[in-house]
């Protein structure tokens, strides 16, 4: 049997991914995984056995979903759709008409609404790997909890080992930034932590980015504090990977990076601001005590993803100081 999981965007919850993939590639050997997703994330995929990486484009036109189907609907005999917009559902009536047995993952998107939108039913939801099971399960696979970490990439570490040596003391990584200004702490106190942890002269800094305006701001935070540097478009997607498995703990906001440790078994520190982890979008086998929010704040969740308004003005989410994150650490 082959299978097609898509799952386009985004960086995140195509991390998210790999562990149900992984379980799947695991316990059935003899079957074909192809996922489907958008350009240079195959890294986290290319050393699972019997699995192979599609690139897609994220931004997938009507033509593209007929070409895409045509080429597939001899390969494929299943799909497993965990992306669910409106050009994949187009897609999985194709596939169904040409006798495909097709699934499709429920997000449960209204009740994510209730909460954010009405502070209804403020309860947690199942997690984004429970969707992604259940939606494998409708296709009769049956997956595990054991995934751990990715195999090496033996190059990528060698790569690593060469640009910043052999690790001495203590190596800690920082994602300050996300998509929406609602998951991010003030810049003031970024540096705050940046600041009191390289007062130890056994601590380096990593500060991890994507994009030219983040890259830059790293850069130049990476100038004034003494053994920092910033990685932001310096590196690989696997090199990154094999990067985060020589740290002794990532800190982070609720973005990708949570997820990337996760595939490589490191411990992060999670900040949690406008969002919550009750929607479901916590890493995989990342542990709750380490979650940093405010609890005290009746207005949390009002943001699925993250938004750059908030309601009152005031983003009191964000107000979480730097102590509290070292304290954590």
């Amino acid at each position: 049997m082959t299978y097609l999981i898509i799952r386009l965007a985004t960086l995140g919850n195509v991390a998210m991914t790999v562990p149900v993939v992984a379980s799947l590639s695991r316990r059935y050997p003899d079957s074909k995984f192809i996922v489907a997703s958008k350009k240079k994330l195959g890294a986290m995929f290319t050393a699972l056995p019997n699995v192979e990486f599609r690139e897609v484009d994220n931004h997938l036109g009507w033509k593209g979903v007929i070409a895409l189907w045509k080429c597939w609907r001899d390969e494929v005999d299943a799909v497993i759709d965990l992306q669910d917009v409106l050009r994949t559902r187009v897609f999985d009536l194709l596939m169904r008409l040409s006798g495909k047995h097709v699934t499709r993952v429920h997000y449960g998107r209204i009740r994510k609404h209730l909460i954010t939108v009405w502070g209804i039913g403020k309860k947690p939801l199942p997690t984004e790997f429970e969707r992604y099971k259940d939606a494998c399960a409708r296709a009769g696979l049956v997956t595990d909890d054991a995934f751990t970490s990715l195999a090496v990439k033996v190059e990528a570490a060698k790569s690593i080992k060469a640009k910043y040596g052999e690790k001495e003391g203590r190596w800690i990584g920082l994602a300050p930034f996300a998509k929406s200004r609602s998951n991010m702490l003030p810049y003031r106190v970024t540096k705050d932590i940046i600041e009191q942890l390289t007062l130890n002269e056994n601590t380096r800094m990593f500060l991890f980015g994507a994009g030219e305006v983040e890259s830059e701001m790293l850069r130049q935070w990476a100038s004034v504090f003494p053994r920092t540097e910033s990685v932001a478009g310096c590196l690989k997607l696997d090199e990154e990977l094999e990067l985060m498995r020589m740290l002794d703990v990532m800190i982070c906001m609720d973005s990708a990076n949570q997820h990337l440790s996760s595939l490589v078994g490191l411990r992060a520190i999670s900040i949690w601001c406008a969002t919550h982890p009750m929607i479901g979008f916590a890493g995989w086998k990342q542990r709750p005590e380490d979650i940093v929010q405010r609890h005290d704040l009746q207005c949390r969740p009002c943001t699925c993803h993250g938004t750059n308004h908030c309601r009152y003005g005031n983003y009191a989410c964000r107000q979480i100081e730097a102590e509290t994150i070292i304290q954590q650490i």
